[in-house]
């Protein structure tokens, strides 16, 4: 089995180091007070897809949160999942939009508190799937067949790119020794890997799948599913706990009225299609990304 990994320590460097991109509101219209603090908000992004996709995205969202708050917004797309929860960690941010699972130890190492998430078009908090594909025509039919083959994963770290599949391998009885687990360095690495005939099988959850899918880059037809996860609700966009308690509710009142129209964009990268508000969420929401994290036995040192 082959898995590589950097520990926190090692990211230190990588949580800052990304290149920042600044919303439409000037400092000079900003002042320093507790919805604005340090007269601009740092806003962390989880690299759950290429950085040039995301940052436009992003930077709509940016704008009409730095417009509501009348305070500068800056988008970073951190470079790892454990680099996002260093940098809320060491105070770099200020909001972090994470993983499920990046959440439960962002909550537990750097006090991230959930403020909101993305809602369905009924007003209902989202959900997406984890999967494990392979070629039509491969013979691999279930969990069992991959002993012995390769299987390209995401990154480390990742709920539906790493620690779901390898759950998925172990109640199946498979040892992560008895086939070759790859990290690919993403989703859409993983699913290329697929594509380009360079591994067995690939995990590819429904968000990548959509994404795909819509550039041409992925015909479901070709390929086979052999397994799916359980739902997943949606990343949750956080605040530390620590914040000023005016600054958290000014922000989360902020989410939650954002025109549908700005979040559409994010929205789609994240399988959600069409897409509503910004709904509420608590800790409660996310407590099975957090049973998981105790049955994996899973610490910080594995995202």
């Amino acid at each position: 089995m082959k898995r590589s990994r950097l520990t926190l320590s090692a990211l230190a460097a990588a949580a800052v180091a990304a290149p920042l991109v600044l919303s439409g509101c000037s400092t000079e219209a900003a002042n320093a007070s507790p919805t604005c603090p340090d007269g601009e908000i740092n806003f962390g992004i989880e690299p759950f897809e290429d950085p040039k996709k995301l940052e436009p995205a992003y930077q709509v969202v940016a704008e009409s949160l730095s417009k509501s708050l009348d305070c500068p917004v800056k988008v970073q797309v951190l470079e790892d999942y454990s680099a996002e929860v260093l940098a809320m960690q060491n105070g770099k941010l200020d909001l972090g939009q994470f993983g499920p699972l990046g959440y439960v130890f962002a909550s537990e190492r750097a006090g991230a508190e959930p403020l909101v998430s993305f809602g369905t078009a009924d007003g209902a908090l989202s959900s997406y799937t984890g999967g494990i594909w392979v070629a039509k025509d491969s013979p691999i039919q279930t969990l069992e067949d991959l002993r012995g083959k390769d299987l390209a994963l995401g990154s480390v770290g990742s709920t539906s790119g790493d620690v779901l599949p390898r759950s998925a391998l172990a109640e199946a009885g498979i040892a992560e020794d008895d086939l070759n687990l790859n990290y690919a360095g993403g989703h859409p690495e993983a699913l290329l890997a697929l594509t380009n005939g360079s591994v067995d099988a690939a995990q590819i959850n429904s968000q990548t799948q959509g994404t795909a899918e819509a550039e041409g880059t992925f015909d479901p037809e070709q390929f086979r599913q052999i397994w799916t996860s359980e739902p997943i609700p949606n990343d949750p966009i956080t605040v530390a706990e620590d914040a000023d308690p005016e600054f958290k509710k000014a922000v989360k009142e902020a989410l939650l009225n954002l025109p549908t129209q700005d979040i559409e964009k994010v929205a789609a990268f994240l399988d959600v299609t069409p897409p509503g508000p910004l709904v509420e969420v608590t800790k409660d929401d996310y407590q099975p990304m957090f049973d998981l994290a105790t049955t994996m036995n899973l610490t910080e040192e594995d995202v």
